[in-house]
């Protein structure tokens, strides 16, 4: 069997569910920031949740794959060269998307939100430009935002010892919705997080499809099942 369209429908389902759970993931953020403030783009979270990495990286970008897909055993769309080279190509498309919502998603979790950079969440912070993606890569990946006690900048430079903390605190501290910094912290974490392993599980998806895609070209993009059918 030169395509697997068995293989094709299952990624077609699984590209829809990650579609769906991306475009969920950043609107959480921005409906949160609607209700605590009644308008848009007002002391948000953070920034990066207006990049849409979710809405159109794992979500716009991956619906003319995630509709091919669920269309293969239908239309037979495995069964010419035309087809799989289309399907190739949409799935590119996609990756592109799963990457830029990868890059974005990390990015978000290396800095956190915009209460730990100032003393305000004011998106006078947020600077839109693609240059800020790869702008600070440089910087430890350790989430100490999250895992300390407050990640807002200490008003006492004098005493330092404010931010630090242990296992068992950050465990009562940041379980919990006690104060807008927590509610702040766990949100971002959480959606990008999510929106990360989204963003992997999409690029993995479409890579895969675009390699059933070339084989399928290569070898004729004719099952030997439907070939002895007709």
């Amino acid at each position: 069997m030169t395509c697997c369209e068995g293989w094709t429908a299952c990624n077609g389902f699984s590209l829809l569910v990650l579609l769906l759970l991306g475009v969920i993931l950043n609107a959480i953020p921005l409906i949160v920031n609607y209700v605590e403030e009644d308008q848009f783009f007002e002391n948000p979270i953070s920034c990066f949740e207006w990049w849409f990495p979710g809405i159109i990286g794992a979500g716009v970008m991956a619906i003319p794959a995630t509709t091919m897909s669920l269309a293969a055993r239908k239309r037979a769309c495995c069964n010419n060269k035309t087809g799989m080279f289309l399907s190739s190509l949409l799935n590119a498309i996609t990756v592109i998307g799963a990457a830029y919502c990868l890059l974005v998603s990390i990015q978000a979790l290396v800095e956190g939100p915009l209460i730990c950079n100032s003393q305000s969440n004011a998106t006078s912070s947020c600077e839109f430009s693609l240059k800020n993606l790869t702008a600070n890569y440089h910087e430890s990946f350790d989430l100490q935002w999250f895992f300390e006690d407050s990640c807002v900048p200490p008003t006492d430079s004098n005493n330092p010892s404010i931010t630090n903390t242990t296992a068992s605190n950050w465990r009562v501290h940041n379980l919990h919705f006690n104060s807008i910094e927590n509610k702040h912290r766990i949100i971002h974490f959480s959606v990008f997080l999510g929106l990360l392993l989204v963003g992997i599980l999409e690029l993995l998806f479409g890579l895969s499809q675009i390699i059933i895609g070339f084989l399928g070209c290569l070898c004729g993009g004719v099952s030997k099942r439907r070939s002895q059918i007709v």
